[in-house]
């Protein structure tokens, strides 16, 4: 029993990684390090949906280049207007811009304790940032997880990361296969660990 607790540790400390990772490759391109790096993965593949899409990651990264993934960035996520992907919880949620779903998620977020930097401009529902969320949260080993997931990404991150999957940048389309494949991975993990009952945040 006593190798249990470090072993948990490791995965959450990898939890943590993952979400940053995909924070950091929804809100820019990879720099050329960033780009190496996941090109040279060795992923043990062991049958999972996860593993193959990693795979893919690595063999997408392996064939790109920065400057091209700059531009595809831009066409898949920002746009002029908006890209062919709106990473926002209200736009899949409220079918518009600042809406419902960013109202509840202000509210939650304040009780937590988090306060939007003043040098990003995106409203605080981007993906990347409930993603970075979720980062900070596993490393404080916070038991509201499980509420701020099923409450803020669980309704729509996995269609959002499906539908990244379907754009025709193939490094794009495999980090929105394993976005799509990891949160469906935290559906079925944080379920589990909250005892299928989630726990409401309370004003104190």
């Amino acid at each position: 029993m006593t190798d249990a607790l470090p072993t948990l540790k490791e995965a959450d400390a990898l939890r943590a990684d993952i979400y940053r990772l995909l924070a950091t490759l929804l809100r820019q391109a990879p720099d050329p390090e960033l780009l190496d790096w996941l090109a040279e993965l060795t992923i043990e593949q062991d049958g999972s949906r996860l593993a193959e899409c990693w795979q893919a990651l690595a063999v997408a990264a392996n064939g790109a280049n920065t400057e091209g993934l700059q531009r595809a960035h831009f066409r898949h996520l920002v746009g002029v207007i908006q890209g062919e992907v709106v990473p926002y919880a209200s736009w899949y949620r409220n079918g518009e811009l600042m809406e419902a779903a960013l109202v509840a998620l202000r509210q939650d977020l304040k009780v937590l304790g988090f306060e939007r930097s003043e040098h990003t401009r995106d409203p605080e529902d981007h993906l990347a940032a409930l993603c970075e969320v979720m980062a900070m949260l596993i490393d404080a080993e916070s038991s509201e997880q499980g509420y701020f997931f099923s409450q803020h990404l669980a309704p729509w991150a996995a269609s959002c990361f499906a539908d990244l999957g379907q754009v025709d940048t193939a490094f794009y389309a495999a980090l929105g296969q394993l976005g799509s494949a990891f949160m469906e991975s935290e559906q079925a993990r944080l379920r589990v660990d909250a005892g299928h009952t989630p726990v409401r945040i309370l004003e104190p």
